[in-house]
């Protein structure tokens, strides 16, 4: 799996015109999902995503978790994480896993989230989105749980 983790004062995502997700401050999450990719790697980035120090302590360094910033996640399917474009200039998504197994994980990711304390907004999954954000910092992380763990 690979996320692409904002850390965000607020952020939102809209589907025709209507907001179904909003956060203040916390986490964006960009949430892709391979077709290699099992509950191990959606529970590894849960708990990775959750205890990131991110956030900044009364000495202005980052040493607090989104939890620790009694903050939020917001996370976002995305799979377009697994676009290729070594050969060409169109992205091949040929690495991306099938949708019923990418909502299987993803869905498993939001709940792993949940279950460590973590408020956790989502998207919705499969649909054309529209996503805001105030990236606060910036601050912005590149995860991949083959590269992880």
């Amino acid at each position: 799996m690979r996320a692409v983790v904002q850390r965000v004062s607020r952020a939102s995502v809209a589907v025709e015109g209507r907001v179904v997700g909003e956060i203040g401050p916390g986490l964006l999450v960009l949430l892709g999902v391979s077709q290699n990719d099992g509950e191990g790697d959606a529970d590894y980035l849960a708990e990775k995503i959750a205890g990131l120090r991110i956030f900044e302590d009364s000495d202005g360094k980052m040493n607090r978790s989104v939890a620790d910033a009694d903050g939020a996640v917001l996370a976002v399917s995305q799979f377009t994480l697994y676009g290729d474009v070594r050969r060409g200039k169109r992205p091949s998504f040929d690495e991306a896993a099938r949708p019923e197994r990418a909502r299987e994980l993803y869905e498993r990711f939001v709940a792993q989230i949940r279950q460590r304390g973590v408020r956790c907004e989502t998207g919705r999954f499969q649909a054309m989105m529209s996503v805001s954000l105030v990236n606060q910092g910036p601050v912005t992380v590149l995860l991949d749980s083959s590269k992880l763990f």
